[in-house]
Protein backbone atom coordinates (compact mmCIF):
# COMPACT_ATOMS: atom_id res chain seq x y z
CA UNK A 1 0.00 0.00 0.00
CA UNK A 2 1.42 3.34 -1.09
CA UNK A 3 1.69 6.31 1.25
CA UNK A 4 1.49 8.75 -1.65
CA UNK A 5 2.33 9.07 -5.35
CA UNK A 6 4.08 12.12 -6.73
CA UNK A 7 6.18 12.97 -9.77
CA UNK A 8 8.85 15.65 -9.46
CA UNK A 9 10.91 16.62 -12.50
CA UNK A 10 10.02 13.36 -14.25
CA UNK A 11 11.02 11.34 -11.19
CA UNK A 12 8.20 9.24 -9.78
CA UNK A 13 8.18 8.89 -5.98
CA UNK A 14 5.86 6.32 -4.44
CA UNK A 15 6.96 5.16 -0.96
CA UNK A 16 5.07 2.27 0.65
CA UNK A 17 4.06 1.58 4.23
CA UNK A 18 5.99 -1.67 3.94
CA UNK A 19 9.38 0.01 3.66
CA UNK A 20 8.35 2.77 6.08
CA UNK A 21 7.70 0.18 8.80
CA UNK A 22 10.98 -1.55 8.02
CA UNK A 23 12.84 1.75 8.34
CA UNK A 24 11.08 2.67 11.58
CA UNK A 25 11.76 -0.78 13.00
CA UNK A 26 15.47 -0.64 12.23
CA UNK A 27 15.72 2.92 13.59
CA UNK A 28 13.98 1.96 16.84
CA UNK A 29 16.23 -1.07 17.21
CA UNK A 30 19.36 0.99 16.44
CA UNK A 31 18.72 3.81 18.90
CA UNK A 32 17.61 1.55 21.75
CA UNK A 33 20.72 -0.63 21.38
CA UNK A 34 22.80 2.55 21.17
CA UNK A 35 21.16 3.98 24.29
CA UNK A 36 21.80 0.77 26.22
CA UNK A 37 25.47 0.85 25.13
CA UNK A 38 25.52 -2.81 24.22
CA UNK A 39 28.43 -2.27 21.82
CA UNK A 40 30.36 0.75 20.59
CA UNK A 41 28.70 3.07 18.09
CA UNK A 42 31.08 2.14 15.27
CA UNK A 43 30.42 -1.56 15.77
CA UNK A 44 26.70 -0.88 16.03
CA UNK A 45 26.74 0.79 12.61
CA UNK A 46 28.51 -2.25 11.20
CA UNK A 47 26.04 -4.62 12.89
CA UNK A 48 23.11 -2.75 11.36
CA UNK A 49 24.74 -3.06 7.93
CA UNK A 50 25.29 -6.80 8.47
CA UNK A 51 21.68 -7.44 9.47
CA UNK A 52 20.05 -5.23 6.82
CA UNK A 53 22.19 -6.60 3.98
CA UNK A 54 21.75 -10.23 4.99
CA UNK A 55 18.02 -9.91 5.56
CA UNK A 56 17.34 -8.12 2.27
CA UNK A 57 19.83 -9.96 0.04
CA UNK A 58 19.56 -13.52 1.28
CA UNK A 59 15.86 -13.47 2.01
CA UNK A 60 15.34 -12.16 -1.53
CA UNK A 61 17.30 -15.14 -2.87
CA UNK A 62 15.37 -17.52 -0.61
CA UNK A 63 12.05 -16.04 -1.73
CA UNK A 64 12.94 -16.43 -5.43
CA UNK A 65 14.09 -20.05 -5.07
CA UNK A 66 11.47 -21.44 -2.70
CA UNK A 67 8.35 -19.32 -3.17
CA UNK A 68 8.08 -18.32 -6.84
CA UNK A 69 10.94 -19.98 -8.69
CA UNK A 70 9.15 -20.65 -11.99
CA UNK A 71 7.86 -17.09 -12.23
CA UNK A 72 11.35 -15.62 -11.82
CA UNK A 73 12.81 -18.21 -14.17
CA UNK A 74 10.47 -16.88 -16.85
CA UNK A 75 10.85 -13.25 -15.75
CA UNK A 76 14.51 -12.90 -14.70
CA UNK A 77 14.51 -9.07 -14.75
CA UNK A 78 11.87 -9.07 -12.00
CA UNK A 79 14.52 -10.48 -9.66
CA UNK A 80 15.78 -6.92 -9.27
CA UNK A 81 12.36 -5.58 -8.23
CA UNK A 82 13.17 -5.91 -4.53
CA UNK A 83 9.98 -4.10 -3.57
CA UNK A 84 7.90 -6.99 -4.92
CA UNK A 85 8.19 -9.59 -2.19
CA UNK A 86 7.00 -10.57 1.21
CA UNK A 87 8.79 -11.94 4.23
CA UNK A 88 8.31 -14.87 6.58
CA UNK A 89 9.49 -14.49 10.17
CA UNK A 90 10.67 -18.10 10.45
CA UNK A 91 13.15 -17.73 7.61
CA UNK A 92 13.94 -14.09 8.31
CA UNK A 93 15.21 -14.98 11.80
CA UNK A 94 17.65 -17.51 10.32
CA UNK A 95 19.39 -14.80 8.31
CA UNK A 96 19.52 -12.50 11.34
CA UNK A 97 21.18 -15.24 13.39
CA UNK A 98 23.71 -15.91 10.63
CA UNK A 99 24.53 -12.20 10.28
CA UNK A 100 25.04 -11.87 14.06
CA UNK A 101 27.27 -14.97 14.11
CA UNK A 102 29.49 -13.49 11.38
CA UNK A 103 29.55 -10.12 13.12
CA UNK A 104 30.40 -11.68 16.50
CA UNK A 105 33.20 -13.72 14.98
CA UNK A 106 34.66 -10.69 13.23
CA UNK A 107 34.72 -8.50 16.34
CA UNK A 108 35.21 -11.32 18.89
CA UNK A 109 31.99 -10.40 20.70
CA UNK A 110 29.96 -12.82 22.82
CA UNK A 111 27.25 -13.92 20.38
CA UNK A 112 24.87 -15.11 23.08
CA UNK A 113 24.81 -11.81 24.96
CA UNK A 114 24.44 -9.89 21.72
CA UNK A 115 21.48 -12.08 20.68
CA UNK A 116 19.77 -11.43 24.02
CA UNK A 117 20.11 -7.66 23.69
CA UNK A 118 18.80 -7.63 20.14
CA UNK A 119 15.80 -9.83 20.89
CA UNK A 120 14.83 -7.56 23.78
CA UNK A 121 13.87 -4.89 21.26
CA UNK A 122 12.80 -7.02 18.29
CA UNK A 123 9.12 -6.99 19.36
CA UNK A 124 8.98 -3.32 18.34
CA UNK A 125 9.93 -4.25 14.78
CA UNK A 126 7.41 -7.09 14.74
CA UNK A 127 4.66 -4.75 15.90
CA UNK A 128 5.39 -2.24 13.14
CA UNK A 129 5.39 -5.08 10.63
CA UNK A 130 1.88 -6.09 11.76
CA UNK A 131 0.64 -2.52 11.50
CA UNK A 132 1.75 -2.59 7.88
CA UNK A 133 -0.14 -5.88 7.36
CA UNK A 134 -3.27 -4.20 8.66
CA UNK A 135 -2.84 -1.04 6.57
CA UNK A 136 -2.31 -3.22 3.52
CA UNK A 137 -5.47 -5.22 4.39
CA UNK A 138 -3.50 -8.45 4.67
CA UNK A 139 -4.02 -11.53 6.82
CA UNK A 140 -7.55 -10.63 7.89
CA UNK A 141 -9.23 -13.59 9.52
CA UNK A 142 -12.70 -15.10 9.64
CA UNK A 143 -13.38 -14.77 5.92
CA UNK A 144 -14.36 -18.18 4.49
CA UNK A 145 -12.96 -19.62 7.70
CA UNK A 146 -14.82 -22.51 9.28
CA UNK A 147 -12.66 -24.13 11.95
CA UNK A 148 -12.65 -24.26 14.91
CA UNK A 149 -14.85 -21.22 15.61
CA UNK A 150 -17.16 -21.59 12.59
CA UNK A 151 -17.36 -17.83 12.10
CA UNK A 152 -17.45 -15.99 8.79
CA UNK A 153 -16.67 -12.30 9.23
CA UNK A 154 -13.67 -10.05 9.00
CA UNK A 155 -11.38 -9.84 12.02
CA UNK A 156 -8.28 -7.59 12.14
CA UNK A 157 -5.87 -10.37 13.09
CA UNK A 158 -2.76 -8.23 12.34
CA UNK A 159 -3.79 -5.91 15.17
CA UNK A 160 -4.10 -8.86 17.54
CA UNK A 161 -0.67 -10.07 16.43
CA UNK A 162 0.69 -6.55 16.91
CA UNK A 163 -0.64 -6.54 20.48
CA UNK A 164 0.82 -9.97 21.28
CA UNK A 165 4.11 -9.76 19.37
CA UNK A 166 4.90 -6.14 20.26
CA UNK A 167 3.33 -5.08 23.55
CA UNK A 168 2.92 -8.41 25.36
CA UNK A 169 6.18 -9.95 24.15
CA UNK A 170 8.16 -6.76 24.79
CA UNK A 171 6.84 -6.55 28.37
CA UNK A 172 7.48 -10.24 29.08
CA UNK A 173 11.07 -10.24 27.82
CA UNK A 174 12.12 -6.97 29.41
CA UNK A 175 10.42 -7.78 32.71
CA UNK A 176 12.22 -11.13 32.91
CA UNK A 177 15.51 -9.50 31.91
CA UNK A 178 15.23 -6.73 34.51
CA UNK A 179 13.94 -8.88 37.38
CA UNK A 180 15.81 -12.11 36.74
CA UNK A 181 18.99 -11.05 34.94
CA UNK A 182 21.29 -12.25 37.75
CA UNK A 183 19.95 -15.79 37.40
CA UNK A 184 19.69 -15.88 33.62
CA UNK A 185 22.25 -17.47 31.35
CA UNK A 186 23.15 -15.83 28.08
CA UNK A 187 20.89 -16.90 25.20
CA UNK A 188 17.91 -17.62 27.48
CA UNK A 189 16.23 -14.32 26.61
CA UNK A 190 16.64 -15.12 22.91
CA UNK A 191 15.18 -18.57 23.57
CA UNK A 192 12.18 -17.09 25.38
CA UNK A 193 11.62 -14.69 22.49
CA UNK A 194 11.31 -17.55 20.01
CA UNK A 195 9.21 -19.68 22.38
CA UNK A 196 6.63 -16.96 23.05
CA UNK A 197 6.57 -15.83 19.44
CA UNK A 198 5.79 -19.38 18.34
CA UNK A 199 3.01 -19.72 20.93
CA UNK A 200 1.42 -16.41 19.92
CA UNK A 201 1.70 -17.25 16.23
CA UNK A 202 -0.01 -20.63 16.60
CA UNK A 203 -2.77 -19.07 18.73
CA UNK A 204 -3.59 -16.42 16.13
CA UNK A 205 -3.23 -18.77 13.16
CA UNK A 206 -5.54 -21.36 14.73
CA UNK A 207 -8.32 -19.11 15.97
CA UNK A 208 -8.22 -15.70 14.32
CA UNK A 209 -7.11 -15.81 10.69
CA UNK A 210 -7.16 -17.89 7.56
CA UNK A 211 -3.94 -18.97 5.83
CA UNK A 212 -2.39 -17.11 2.92
CA UNK A 213 -4.53 -17.68 -0.17
CA UNK A 214 -1.71 -19.05 -2.33
CA UNK A 215 -0.58 -21.53 0.36
CA UNK A 216 -3.77 -22.62 2.14
CA UNK A 217 -3.87 -25.36 4.77
CA UNK A 218 -0.98 -27.79 4.57
CA UNK A 219 -2.51 -30.64 6.54
CA UNK A 220 -6.06 -30.78 7.89
CA UNK A 221 -6.51 -27.35 9.53
CA UNK A 222 -2.82 -26.69 10.13
CA UNK A 223 -1.18 -23.79 8.29
CA UNK A 224 2.42 -23.70 7.12
CA UNK A 225 3.31 -21.21 9.87
CA UNK A 226 1.82 -23.38 12.60
CA UNK A 227 3.90 -26.30 11.30
CA UNK A 228 7.01 -24.09 11.39
CA UNK A 229 6.19 -22.68 14.84
CA UNK A 230 5.59 -25.95 16.68
CA UNK A 231 9.10 -27.43 16.27
CA UNK A 232 10.56 -23.98 16.92
CA UNK A 233 8.81 -23.90 20.31
CA UNK A 234 9.97 -27.42 21.20
CA UNK A 235 13.58 -26.80 20.12
CA UNK A 236 13.93 -23.54 22.05
CA UNK A 237 12.25 -24.89 25.18
CA UNK A 238 14.93 -27.58 25.09
CA UNK A 239 17.68 -24.96 24.70
CA UNK A 240 16.22 -22.77 27.43
CA UNK A 241 16.20 -25.65 29.93
CA UNK A 242 19.58 -26.98 28.81
CA UNK A 243 21.21 -23.56 29.21
CA UNK A 244 20.46 -23.55 32.93
CA UNK A 245 23.17 -26.18 33.34
CA UNK A 246 25.58 -24.77 30.77
CA UNK A 247 28.54 -22.51 31.53
CA UNK A 248 27.67 -19.86 28.96
CA UNK A 249 28.40 -16.38 30.26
Amino acid sequence: MKIFDITLFWIHISPSYYWLMYALGFLAWYYIIKYRKVISENKLDDLLLYIVSWVILWWRIWYIIFYDFWYYLNNPLDIFKVWQWWMSFHWWVIWVIISMLLFSKKYKINFYKLADQITLVLPIWLGLWRIWNYLNKELLGFSNYYWPLNINWRFPSPLLEMFLEWIVLFIILNYIYIKKWKNLKSWQIASLFLIFYGIFRIFVEAFFRKPDSFIGYIWWYFTLWEIYSLPMIIIWIYFYIKLKNEKIS
